[in-house]
């Protein structure tokens, strides 16, 4: 009886649907759909891990373009927000499922102009946040915001 137990638990972890010594890491998948960069560029606007989807840095482009929307600084926030949404929706997220953003502004003064942009994506459950300044944004953005979304395995 022994025998026969020892015997059926090796046949088990050989032959069952997942073996033992496999692999349980999930696989990385990079993306760039091309609704908000150009496909052509040396980045992938979303790598998904797992349940955890990171995102490029975005600014405020009209999506598909290098060119920036008019209007000053809460026009580009305004776009910069929707083009994070266009990605999680994109990948079956929504902005609920962010869970860090870094905030990157060409000055520091905009700061309030930004978050009052920011508020009107979410309803009472924010992401984690950090925010710095820089002496100069690609394009000459005025804000770039980087985001990690993630949901429960």
């Amino acid at each position: 009886m022994k025998n026969y137990l020892r015997i059926l638990v090796i046949f088990l972890c050989l032959f069952s649907a997942q073996p033992l010594w496999a692999d349980r890491t999930p696989s990385i998948e990079f993306h760039g759909s091309g609704k908000i960069l150009p496909k052509n560029l040396p980045v992938s606007e979303t790598v998904r891990h797992g349940q955890t989807l990171y995102l490029s840095a975005q600014i405020g482009n009209l999506p598909g373009t290098f060119k920036l929307v008019s209007g000053g600084m809460k026009e580009e926030a305004k776009q910069t927000m929707k083009n994070i949404k266009t990605l999680l929706e994109t990948h079956g997220y929504s902005m609920q499922d962010l869970v860090k953003c870094t905030v990157i502004l060409a000055d520091m003064s905009d700061w309030p102009a930004f978050n009052e942009v920011y508020r009107s994506f979410f309803t009472d459950k924010y992401p984690a946040r950090s925010a710095l300044g820089a002496s100069g944004l690609i394009m000459g953005a005025r804000v770039e915001v980087e985001c990690i979304a993630a949901r429960d395995q």
